[in-house]
């Protein structure tokens, strides 16, 4: 496992990072690590991903259009629907 040291942090930064840092209730590290985990798509400890990168371009042409067909009645909005 690889380790490195950042070098002179502006202020405002390192200020953000420690209060982030708190309001978590972490080590600025662990935020840190996190924080780069996360921008890099790859999954942080403990949590699942929040994109979809997996999943891209697992479709066709035909596929999406028939993804979209079928999904058509789904982007209209039925005022019948929200009626009480």
């Amino acid at each position: 496992m690889g380790s490195f040291t950042i070098h002179t942090l502006d202020k405002a930064l390192d200020l953000r990072l420690t209060n982030e840092a708190r309001r978590n209730k972490k080590s600025k590290n662990q935020l840190i690590k996190e924080i780069l985990a996360k921008s890099l798509g790859l999954p942080v400890e403990g949590r699942l991903t929040d994109d979809y990168r997996e999943f891209c371009g697992l479709w066709d042409l035909t596929e999406q259009e028939k993804f979209n067909e079928l999904q058509k009645d789904n982007s209209q909005v039925d005022s019948g629907d929200w009626n009480t």
